[in-house]
């Protein structure tokens, strides 16, 4: 079953072809979540802007979907100017030699090569995660960014999770209209009692989450720029995926004021950047 709303959503052209779709931003009664009371906690003013987190914190919104068992300029060009640096690896390492003192944001910029520009896919903070064996390896790994870890501490004390989340590995992953990410689970860590934290930026996509078996019946989500999926519990096992990335005549959602550098407007008027958060190791969580 999940394939088959998979197939769905991504022959999707418009949001107005289907009304199951949860949109966070435009929450009605339904069956399927309820808000969820966050308690308030103490929290330095000055740490919170230091990560991009300018919204008061009485005005976050948290729901939980039943059915299923941030400054945001900041952290995009996080993503695009600093984590697609060395020791971090990229999807294109095989692929493209960068000259010496280059990376792949300042050699896009510098010969605008767009074809370049969108053949970046992913990169791995960490942890490297290793495609092939999906298997973690202290022989391929680097310090993790403090900024990352240092939000992803705060969402789940703020969400009181019950132990220290300690951040490991992730995946910023580069999505583009075309983009889709087919329905799978992410069982590599060792420690899957910890949750897994899911943020996006850039264009809208549908996120599909169903249950342990692809014979379940997933439950779409459309998820906008600054949007955060916290996968924990039952829901930390469930078959996950992303059958549609809106284009951006599709996507009047998030929009960029004049301020913004032209070459970040241009990359992310077709862009949906993902950055997947994970613990690797029972460390804190025993």
């Amino acid at each position: 079953m999940f394939k088959e709303y998979f197939k769905f959503y991504k022959r999707m052209n418009t949001l107005d072809q289907n009304s199951d779709i949860i949109d966070f931003s435009n929450v009605v009664n339904t069956e399927l979540i309820k808000p969820k009371e966050l308690k308030y906690l103490t929290y330095n003013k000055e740490k919170l802007d230091d990560l991009g987190l300018k919204r008061d914190l009485s005005d976050w919104n948290c729901y939980e979907i039943l059915n299923i068992p941030v400054g945001q300029k900041y952290w995009i060009k996080r993503c695009i100017v600093d984590y697609t640096k060395k020791p971090n690896r990229l999807n294109i390492d095989n692929h493209h030699f960068f000259q010496p003192g280059e990376d792949w944001w300042t050699t896009v910029n510098k010969t605008n090569n767009v074809k370049l520009r969108d053949q970046l896919r992913w990169a791995t903070l960490g942890y490297h995660h290793d495609w092939d064996t999906k298997v973690y390896s202290e022989s391929a790994k680097d310090e993790f960014p403090t900024d990352l870890s240092d939000l992803s501490k705060f969402i789940t004390k703020w969400l009181q999770f019950p132990n220290e989340f300690m951040a490991e590995a992730a995946i910023v992953n580069f999505y583009h209209p075309s983009s889709t990410l087919s329905g799978h689970i992410d069982h590599s860590e060792y420690n899957l009692s910890a949750p897994l934290l899911s943020i996006s930026f850039g264009l809208s996509a549908i996120f599909l989450i169903g249950g342990h078996s692809l014979d379940d019946k997933p439950t779409a989500v459309l998820l906008r720029s600054g949007d955060i999926i916290i996968m924990s519990k039952e829901s930390r096992l469930c078959y996950h995926g992303v059958p549609k990335v809106l284009s951006p005549k599709n996507d009047q959602d998030y929009n960029y004021d004049n301020e913004w550098e032209e070459s970040f407007k241009k990359y992310m008027q077709v862009t949906r950047i993902n950055i997947n958060v994970r613990q690797v190791n029972n460390v804190g969580n025993d």
